[in-house]
């Protein structure tokens, strides 16, 4: 039987203010969960902080290991200790051929995609061992298990995300914690239709034509939905989830290849 209950988890999820995050963020305070959500942007941190009154908050840019170590902080004192930590802060990066990427794009894509999420688990798992245990959703991609053209930057970081959680469920096995990856395909709202315009842009396509190009690659026709990785997070953290770590797991509609 499938069990999703969360009621009464402590859980931090970053980048919690808009898009994968809120619907994250909204999925856990739906099933009762505790929430204390990080995001950089103060605006829609705001708004989300009126959006779910019980929720703490904090301004923290994940890349900042002063910050981080604040944002672990006001967690604490706003959950009283911490059973799940959400990974999802990231940006896309350029979308460009890599000679003519920037080394500062490239730094900032690994800085935030990869070491935000160490920063973080650096925090975290001392709260979870603490706790007896718990759960470590790291956010990777589709583009964590594949090659994806002039998305360079981006794919390095996203691998990098699923090696680590692939080496931390080993480390933190022991110790009752459950470390595992979301691999979203293309994911509707704001973000794909950025990277669907800079990419049309690069391969002199209209963004109608790049976006038919994507769906079609994927088997069941379709992007998915924050909602949808939502949903397999709560799993994850869940009593269903109990016994599940080390994976990359994809959520993409069966996404047959990246161009």
């Amino acid at each position: 039987m499938v069990q999703t209950g969360v009621a009464d988890l402590r859980v931090l999820v970053t980048a919690g203010a808009a898009g994968i995050g809120r619907s994250m963020a909204e999925a856990f305070v739906a099933g009762g969960a505790r929430l204390h959500l990080c995001d950089i942007d103060g605006e829609a941190l705001g708004a989300v902080a009126d959006a779910l009154p019980l929720a703490g908050a904090t301004l923290a840019d994940v890349c900042d290991p002063q910050a981080v170590e604040r944002l672990f902080a006001e967690a604490d004192a706003s959950l009283g200790g911490l059973d799940v930590l959400v990974n999802n802060a990231g940006i896309a990066g350029p979308t460009l051929p890599v000679e003519e990427i920037e080394p500062e794009a490239w730094r900032r894509t690994l800085e935030v995609n990869t070491t935000g999420q160490f920063l973080c688990i650096r925090q975290a798992v001392p709260r979870l061992k603490a706790a007896g245990g718990g759960c470590i959703v790291n956010l990777s991609s589709a583009a964590g298990v594949r090659g994806y053209p002039l998305r360079t930057p981006y794919v390095a970081s996203k691998w990098a995300v699923v090696g680590m959680t692939k080496s931390l469920a080993m480390e933190l096995g022991p110790f009752g914690i459950r470390v595992n990856a979301l691999c979203p395909g293309a994911v509707e709202g704001a973000r794909i239709d950025r990277v669907i315009a800079a990419k049309a842009a690069a391969r002199g396509v209209t963004e109608a034509e790049m976006r038919a190009e994507l769906t079609r690659d994927s088997s069941l026709g379709t992007f998915v939905t924050a909602g949808d990785i939502a949903d397999m997070a709560l799993y994850l953290a869940g009593p269903s989830g109990a016994r599940i770590s080390g994976q990359a797991l994809s959520i993409d509609g069966n996404l047959e290849v990246l161009r």
